[in-house]
C-alpha cells in the first residue's frame, strides 16, 4: 500500500505528528523506528493548495521544500496571514522573538489560538512573546521591531539546521540574546496602542525537541528519489526535521521533502538509500505509513 505524506505538524500537548492523505496521523515519538521506501518509477506531484488537489497535476522539484507548483504556491500564499489579505480578521495575534542559534533571532506573529505550535514548527530553540492584539496591530509592531531592532522576519532553514548540533548548553545561555532584544523592544516607540505588551518569559524547546539527549546530526537528506529508502531510529524532532540514528550517524530528514511522493513501508529499514550530504558542507489497516 502506498501513502502520500501531508506533512508534519506540531500539536501542543501531543507533539509532532505526520499527516497522511485521508486524514490518518502518525505520532513521531522518539525511539520509534522510521522506515519507508519511495515507490519505483514515481514522480513527485504537487500537493495542491487550501485542501484542493492541483488542477494541473503538476510535477514539482525533488529538492523543493514547498511541495507545490507555481500556481498552487501563489494560491496558498494569497490566503495566508502573511499576505495581509484579511485585515478584518477578528482573532487575536501575538508578536514574538524567536532564537535559533547564536546570532539568529527573528521577529514574527502567530495566532493566539495556535499557542506555541508555530514556534515549534519553525524549529525555534527558544522564544518569548512580545505583545498581543489585533492582526494589523501585530503586523505593524512586527515591522517596527524588524526595523528598530535590526532583526529579520525570516531565517533560511539551512542556517538553523547547521548550528543545531552545537547549541549553548544551558537555558540561561540560550536566552541571553532574546532577553537583550526584548528589553530593547519594550523601550522602542511606535508600538500600536491596541497591542498589549507581554513580559519577558523565555520558553526553551531543547528538551521538547529531544536535542538534549541526541547525538549531533552529521548528515542531511538532499532529496528523495524513486526507488530510494530511508530508515533509522527517531532520536529527535526539531521543526520539520526528523533526526534519525543510522549506521552512518544521525541523519536529518526534512519532512517537507516527503510531500508529493508515493511512499511504501520498508520492513528492512536498513539505512538511507537517498542522496545525502554532510551537514555544513552545502554539499491490519494501517493508520499511516509508520
Amino acid at each position: 500500500m502506498a501513502w502520500r505524506c501531508a506533512g508534519l505538524r506540531w500539536v501542543v500537548g501531543e507533539g509532532p505528528v505526520l499527516g497522511w492523505g485521508g486524514g490518518q496521523r502518525s505520532p513521531m515519538v522518539r525511539g520509534k523506528r522510521v522506515a519507508f521506501g519511495v515507490a519505483e518509477g514515481g514522480v513527485r506531484g504537487c500537493v495542491g493548495a487550501r485542501g484542493h488537489a492541483c488542477p494541473l497535476g503538476a510535477a514539482v522539484a525533488r529538492r523543493g521544500t514547498g511541495g507545490r507548483c507555481e500556481e498552487c504556491a501563489r494560491l496558498d500564499r494569497a490566503h495566508s496571514v502573511a499576505a495581509d489579505a484579511f485585515a478584518d480578521d477578528p482573532r487575536p495575534y501575538r508578536v514574538y522573538l524567536a532564537w535559533f542559534g547564536p546570532g539568529m533571532v527573528k521577529v514574527g506573529i502567530t495566532g493566539v489560538e495556535r499557542g506555541s505550535a508555530r514556534l515549534l514548527e519553525q524549529g525555534a530553540v527558544c522564544f518569548s512573546w512580545l505583545g498581543t492584539g489585533p492582526l494589523m496591530a501585530a503586523r505593524r509592531a512586527e515591522e517596527v521591531l524588524r526595523v528598530g531592532l535590526g532583526v529579520p522576519d525570516r531565517i533560511p532553514y539551512a542556517r538553523k539546521r547547521a548550528v543545531r548540533g552545537a547549541l549553548p548548553g544551558t537555558e540561561g545561555e540560550r536566552a541571553v540574546e532574546i532577553a537583550e532584544l526584548h528589553a530593547r523592544a519594550v523601550a522602542l516607540g511606535g508600538w500600536p496602542e491596541s497591542l498589549r505588551a507581554e513580559p519577558f518569559r523565555v520558553v526553551d524547546h531543547v528538551r521538547e525537541f529531544g536535542l538534549d539527549r541526541a547525538e549531533a546530526p552529521a548528515w542531511e537528506v538532499v532529496e528523495l528519489v524513486a526507488g530510494g529508502a530511508v530508515g533509522g531510529e527517531l532520536v529527535a524532532v526539531a521543526g520539520p526535521d526528523l533526526h534519525l540514528a543510522t549506521s552512518r550517524g544521525v541523519v536529518v530528514l526534512d519532512t517537507r521533502l516527503m510531500t508529493g511522493w508515493e511512499l511504501v513501508a520498508d520492513p528492512g529499514g536498513g539505512g538511507c538509500e537517498v542522496p545525502l550530504r554532510e551537514l555544513g558542507t552545502g554539499g491490519g489497516v494501517q493508520d499511516g505509513l509508520f
